[in-house]
């Protein structure tokens, strides 16, 4: 990809986070779910989880409610020499992402100047977050990311989980999907893999409170050569 002197790389690899909610009110759990824009550069038109990358201003971002010791340890593991994003900075912007792409938000009361959670008299909690899944995009895309993917209960959310009048217009048919019916929709390979983790979590929890995973697993594509890790196996 050619790059017009003076623009930034858009191929260069760029940290992002996504959000994962599990809805469990129902008859059987789903997920949130939303479709990119047939014009968009990356992934356009599958259905994809709320989640975009990281920026700079997401590392003063004051969180109600801190990572756990096992997450915060699981996101220090295969650090890249090209990357100054905290753990903290990585949950909060997830949490930044879901409240600009969905209207949710999930929170305690405080202030804070994260657009969504200002309005709202709230500060971010990233307590009920599980880091669950990370990928890197190959090479050769027209856009890369090291995403990391952190799943919530959405009972943790502070607002109305029908009410997605506060979204912005990066997903349409943002909707809950059954998780048994999730894989019929376009979904990008990362995103089934994804989902079929989470899945595996939802069943484990048999109705409980969500656990984090044994170890988080890892696509990493950072170079040519692919290889799959598991992060954090044991701890």
């Amino acid at each position: 990809m050619q790059v017009t002197p003076g623009e930034p790389d858009r191929s260069a690899l760029r940290d992002a986070s996504t959000v994962v909610l599990v809805r469990r009110d129902a008859d059987q759990p789903a997920v949130l779910m939303g479709m990119r824009g047939a014009k968009a550069a990356f992934m356009p038109s599958k259905y994809v989880f709320p989640g975009g990358a990281v920026d700079p201003e997401d590392r003063e971002v004051s969180l109600a409610g801190g990572i756990s010791d096992l997450t915060q340890a699981r996101l220090t593991l295969e650090p890249r020499t090209d990357s100054a994003s905290s753990p903290a900075q990585l949950v909060a912007a997830g949490l930044r992402e879901l409240a600009e792409e969905t209207g949710l938000l999930i929170g305690r009361p405080g202030r804070s100047e994260v657009v969504g959670y200002a309005e709202a008299g709230l500060m971010p909690d990233a307590s009920a977050l599980h880091y669950v899944f990370r990928a890197i995009t190959p090479p050769g895309r027209p856009r890369r990311f090291d995403a990391r993917f952190f799943m919530a209960d959405a009972a943790t959310v502070a607002c109305d989980l029908d009410d997605f009048s506060r979204a912005c217009d990066e997903l349409s048919h943002l909707h809950w999907v059954p998780m048994s019916r999730a894989r019929a929709l376009q979904l990008p390979f990362i995103t089934e893999v994804v989902l079929a983790e989470c899945a595996a979590m939802v069943a484990a929890a048999q109705g409980g409170p969500l656990m984090p995973p044994p170890s988080v697993p890892f696509f990493d594509n950072r170079d040519a050569r692919s290889r799959f890790i598991q992060l954090g196996a044991g701890a």
